[in-house]
């Protein structure tokens, strides 16, 4: 996994989306330049020329950074909420590196907001059944990777129901926050199942340490269609989902 200066991470952040040489970086813009920096050195693993897709992007930290310290070859940014579109490609201009950034005003549930065959799809804080959804049309858009970096966990989630449910089964489970826990857990054992049947080598991590942000987990995936791992997913997959 390749090293990146946090120093050179708060540099182009400052210069994409601060713009101003008297103003610094705010605590939030500290704390998205440390995960930012962690999301690099795994994104790294993509090949040189790489077609990235920026998922659920905000203001595309991710995706802007890495256009500017990455050889990828494009981004695509998804982004719903107009004024967070608009932030995007002004900090755009400030490129310094010449690639194709297509900033897309699109839902990433919207089937045809996203590319084909991606290199790549990463979505850090993907809030609520935002990070379902970019699973979802990761794995329909056949992406050759996924990093997903999830963030709440509320009754709209599509697994939220049957987590719960399994939960409160469990007697011995009495403390509320255990419950918690607990119920988030499934939901994402749902997750890395889900990518595992449709052919995704998955594994979670931890991308920074709690006292950056408590929503640290990372969902790193790569298609690899192994029929053993399929097949194992989807048997318990079954099981965790009360259909076997």
């Amino acid at each position: 996994m390749a090293a990146f200066s946090i120093d050179d991470v708060r540099a182009v952040v400052h210069r994409l989306f601060i713009a101003s040489a008297d103003a610094s970086l705010r605590k939030e813009d500290e704390q998205k330049s440390r995960e930012v920096a962690a999301l690099l050195g795994r994104l790294a693993r993509v090949r040189k020329g790489a077609r990235l897709v920026d998922a659920a992007a905000g203001k595309a930290s991710v995706g802007l950074v890495a256009a500017e310290l990455l050889p990828i070859a494009t981004l695509t940014v998804l982004e719903r909420d107009p004024r967070r579109v608009e932030a995007c490609r002004r900090a755009t201009a400030r490129l310094t590196r010449s690639l194709e950034v297509d900033v897309r005003h699109a839902d990433v549930a919207d089937d045809d907001a996203w590319p084909e065959a991606p290199d790549a799809v990463v979505a850090l804080h993907a809030c609520g059944p935002a990070a379902d959804h970019v699973i979802d049309q990761a794995i329909r858009a056949r992406a050759r990777f996924v990093f997903v970096v999830p963030c709440c966990y509320g009754e709209a989630l599509p697994f939220f129901a049957r987590a719960d449910a399994v939960v409160r089964e469990q007697a011995y489970v009495a403390d509320d926050l255990l419950r918690r826990r607990v119920r988030a857990s499934l939901i994402d054992m749902e997750r890395k199942l889900r990518l595992e049947v449709a052919g995704y080598a998955t594994e979670l991590e931890e991308l920074v340490g709690p006292t950056v942000t408590p929503h640290n987990l990372i969902f790193l995936a790569r298609r690899a269609g192994d029929a053993v791992r399929i097949e194992r997913a989807a048997a318990r997959l079954a099981v965790l989902r009360g259909t076997r």
